[in-house]
């Protein structure tokens, strides 16, 4: 989210039965659900890597990361699992979602500070929160995602 910007987009997806968004301009884009290698001694929520055209990308677990439930998904809704491949100050970190929804257009004004406990999620992880018809939308931040000691050891998994 550039500061000053009165407007911005996010990408959206479902995560268990919540619904996020992370700012556009982190987003290198989204893939299909691969094949992930598991790393061995990785820390709980790395699912391991995967190879996208010769980049080897950590896959990171953010159920387990915000210790969320997974939801059963119909067959015929697995073909909408997928990643989210971030770009976190230069690296590239895959995310697994349940399901991308799409890119909506937020005004700064609309974003809410977060309320002290969140389904689960710490509030260390989430810039802010913005109510829509049908509940709210949990904006993250995904530079606090992980703190920069876990983010060399991620990349060092590169």
């Amino acid at each position: 989210m550039a500061l000053g910007d009165a407007q911005f987009q996010l990408v959206t997806f479902q995560l268990g039965e919540e619904l996020y968004g992370v700012d556009i301009m982190d987003v290198k884009e989204i893939v299909k659900v691969q094949t992930v290698r598991p790393i061995p001694n990785a820390p709980y929520y790395v699912e391991g890597i995967f190879n996208l055209r010769g980049e080897i990308i950590p896959i990171i677990n953010l159920h387990k990361r915000f210790r969320l439930k997974n939801i059963e998904i119909a067959e015929e809704d697995a073909f909408e699992r997928g990643f989210i491949i971030l770009s976190i100050d230069g690296s590239k970190i895959g995310i697994i979602i349940d399901r991308v929804a799409r890119v909506v257009l937020v005004q700064n004004e609309e974003v809410k500070p977060p309320p002290q406990m969140l389904a689960g999620i710490g509030t260390e992880y989430v810039h802010g929160v913005i109510r829509q018809d049908a509940g709210y939308l949990i904006l993250l931040d995904t530079r606090k995602i992980f703190n920069p000691k876990e983010l060399q050891k991620l990349i060092g998994m590169q």
